[in-house]
C-alpha cells in the first residue's frame, strides 16, 4: 500500500473580508467590553439598572 503524498508547498490563502475572523472577532470583544463598562457605570451614576430605565421593570 503506497503513502499518501504530502503537498510541496503550502497554498497562500487571503483573509477573509467578512465573517468570522480573528480582526473581526477581535473587534467584536472589545465593543462588548466597552458596552460592560459603560452600563455599569450608568447603573453606578444613576443608581437605577438598564431594564429599569428603559421602564421594563
Amino acid at each position: 500500500m503506497a503513502t499518501p503524498t504530502e503537498p510541496s508547498r503550502t497554498p497562500k490563502l487571503e483573509t477573509p473580508k467578512y465573517g468570522f475572523n480573528t480582526f473581526a472577532e477581535r473587534m467584536n470583544g472589545r465593543a462588548a467590553m466597552v458596552g460592560l463598562v459603560a452600563l455599569l457605570l450608568w447603573e453606578y451614576w444613576t443608581g437605577e439598572g438598564l431594564l429599569h430605565w428603559l421602564g421594563w421593570v
